[in-house]
């Protein structure tokens, strides 16, 4: 294929800007177009008054080979490797995590520990034959009173639904390699592989957006253009090739045309725009995929040191907020005052529920009592200012119908020869940042004339084993 082609890449988050990286670096000058007024998608980090935050924590941790060699080619020295330490927040205690034997018998008590082990010994001699749900998956793997104590409420904060009803599909992608065994095993003698549970990860000094705003600065350097605050309004095709598609910037409506298109904005987006319109069938399934949004309100406190964590998970169910993020302990550089703490406080929701529709001030009130309550803030006139990020389609929701819906548009979609869906949302899969941009680095490397099925990554080999060149399909 000659370097003349033109190709259309919709989303600058980390799949978009990857597959744009490549292939400038290929000698094809791609043009980015992102509907946010800054590039990243949920990896950007935000800022105001000077404090940096991300939009949920973003470690760099990868076993993906050429992805940890993008990060370090892009950022060297301004990616800094950084001691985890994240804790469980349950009944009143704090649960070192990964697991501590001592400190989680110390916090359960014998009693509770023997009947989680009675527990996890029975869900072995009586499996669930076949795992279609959350709950079965985690029960068969840490047995049901492990399972209800830390696995349940926390899940059920973040998706708003049943452990019942979301597919043990989830679990396998974020959960992998882990049973209780396993987690005791490593305890015990501190060799652990499984990626949840890393005691070490990379971090750009001024948080992921750092990443992604050097990107784009390499790609448009080289003749790639990134437009920002640009909307795709219609997707024009015919005889299964798209065309050309209109966008908008503020009040302007234009057109563009490429040879190849690459779509990271959410997949029930592309169908629903499509001209003309996708079959009846497949606009369905669209409508029917459902996510999880997400919301951070950030916390600027006038203490130098409020606790040790990068992040903590908040399992118990009286408290609203799923995660606190401590952002001074991620890198120094994201809080401008030493003497301040920026934590950010991690609540989801959907669209059009009433959490979601609180204010910014009830928000920042609910907050501000929740780090009191939780007693990692003493006095909560401390809490010097604060604001509130919405992050909407942050999570792509595994229910009981997702499967379904997913494949009816993946097989609409593959009947088109110039599209190709990455990342997150493109897909509605679950995906880390590493898997991510290796989709979008695999649909730069199609277009460059290899065959690589983008849905075989963030399968259970991709965790496990390095994903680099020799691992391509040619």
């Amino acid at each position: 294929m000659n370097n003349n082609c033109s190709v259309l890449i919709i989303g600058a988050g980390p799949a978009g800007l990857t597959a744009a990286h490549e292939l400038i670096n290929q000698g094809i000058q791609p043009i980015v177009l992102e509907q946010a007024d800054r590039v990243g998608g949920i990896s950007r980090t935000e800022t105001y008054k000077g404090y940096r935050f991300d939009i949920g924590g973003h470690r760099f941790y990868t076993k993906i080979g050429e992805v940890q060699q993008l990060w370090v080619e892009i950022l060297g020295n301004k990616l800094l490797k950084v001691t985890r330490l994240s804790r469980i927040y349950y009944n009143g205690k704090f649960f070192n995590y990964p697991l501590e034997i001592s400190n989680a018998l110390s916090n359960l008590g014998f009693v509770n520990s023997l009947l989680i082990l009675f527990s996890y010994l029975q869900a072995k001699i009586k499996l669930y034959p076949q795992e279609e749900s959350f709950e079965e998956w985690v029960c068969n793997r840490f047995g049901k009173r492990l399972y209800q104590t830390f696995f349940k409420t926390y899940t059920e904060k973040v998706w708003g639904i049943s452990c019942t009803e979301i597919r043990a599909d989830w679990a396998a992608q974020r959960i992998q390699g882990m049973s209780l065994k396993k987690a005791i095993l490593n305890s015990l003698f501190k060799n652990n592989q499984t990626k949840s549970l890393i005691k070490e990860f990379y971090y750009p000094e001024l948080g992921p957006g750092m990443m992604w705003e050097k990107c784009q600065e390499i790609i448009t350097s080289k003749g790639g253009t990134v437009h920002l605050n640009t909307k795709v309004n219609q997707i024009y095709h015919q005889n299964n090739h798209i065309q050309k598609i209109s966008v908008q910037q503020e009040n302007q409506t234009f057109y563009l045309q490429a040879d190849y298109f690459i779509f990271s904005m959410p997949v029930t987006a592309l169908v629903l725009r499509l001209e003309p319109s996708a079959p009846s069938p497949v606009l369905q399934a669209a409508r029917s995929l459902k996510y999880r949004d997400f919301l951070i309100v950030a916390l600027i406190i006038d203490a130098v040191d409020l606790f040790p964590d990068n992040w903590i998970y908040i399992h118990s169910p009286e408290f609203k907020v799923g995660r606190i993020q401590n952002f001074k302990n991620w890198s120094l550089a994201m809080v401008p005052d030493s003497l301040k703490t920026c934590l950010g406080m991690e609540y989801f929701c959907s669209q059009g529920d009433n959490f979601g529709a609180l204010s910014d001030k009830e928000l920042i009130d609910i907050a501000s009592h929740e780090i009191v309550d939780l007693g990692l803030l003493s006095n909560i006139n401390k809490i010097e200012d604060a604001t509130v990020i919405r992050q909407l389609k942050a999570y792509p929701v595994y229910d009981e119908e997702y499967r379904q819906n997913l494949q009816i548009i993946r097989n609409y979609l593959e009947t088109f020869d110039n599209l190709q869906t990455v990342g997150r949302n493109g897909m509605h899969r679950y995906n880390n940042q590493d898997h991510s941009m290796l989709t979008g680095l695999l649909a730069a490397r199609n277009i460059l004339g290899e065959k690589n099925d983008l849905w075989d990554v963030n399968t259970e080999r991709s965790y496990y084993e390095e994903f680099t060149k020799k691992d391509v399909k040619k």
